[in-house]
């Protein structure tokens, strides 16, 4: 019996353009050239128009007739109009995850820890790191599939990361209002939807 594919070739593909994208191989602007890809891959063509069709849909390229496929420029519009949904998404999110983190909150709790960490020595990759995952794991305890589907196609690691980069905005860890949601859920605050959306919205980086 052989072992189950991790990721499929299309997410691989797609994980090393985003990561070129993040690191700055591709510029804002500048031009994807799907069969440079694939021949670089070692794949065929096909494999790298989907991943670009999925980044696509997460808005960070573009493509138009007769001139292919770039990488989006990025505005501050561009990443603050995604806060609103995304803390109405988390909101329903906290009411659904509720009970579940009342009892339990050790999905959440190394994040928080790991964010003070990060603010100690002022590693601003880990603070946006373990911020997204603290966020993803209350999502995720909502135990619902689209709600978590939806609100990981807004990208929010992806176009966190490249605001800093292109932008120069700086997202701050917020360590003790993490810390104070956990400590919300664990007490079962009527008020939580409230509290987490609150939150998120005060969590948009600014430039």
């Amino acid at each position: 019996m052989t072992a189950p594919v991790i990721h499929s070739l299309r997410e691989q593909i797609r994980e090393h353009i985003l990561e070129g994208i993040i690191s700055g191989r591709w510029q804002p602007g500048e031009r994807i050239v799907e069969r440079r890809i694939a021949t670089e891959l070692e794949v065929s063509q096909t494999p790298v128009r989907e991943a670009l069709r999925e980044l696509e849909s997460l808005r960070l390229i573009e493509s138009a007739p007769n001139k292919g496929v770039r990488v989006r420029n990025l505005t501050a519009a561009d990443l603050e109009e995604s806060y609103p949904v995304r803390a109405g998404l988390e909101a329903i999110a906290a009411e659904l995850a509720a009970q579940s983190l009342s009892e339990d909150c050790s999905a959440l709790e190394p994040h928080v820890n790991a964010l003070y960490q990060a603010d100690r020595v002022s590693d601003g990759t880990a603070q946006v790191r373990h911020t997204v995952a603290f966020h993803r794991e209350l999502v995720r305890a909502a135990g619902n599939s689209v709600l978590l589907h939806t609100w990981e196609g807004l990208g929010i690691e992806v176009f966190t990361a490249l605001s800093i980069r292109w932008l120069g905005t700086r997202q701050q860890s917020y360590a003790e209002e993490h810390e104070e949601l956990v400590a919300a859920f664990k007490r079962r605050d009527p008020r939580i939807a409230e509290l987490v959306k609150a939150h998120v919205l005060g969590c948009a980086p600014r430039a």
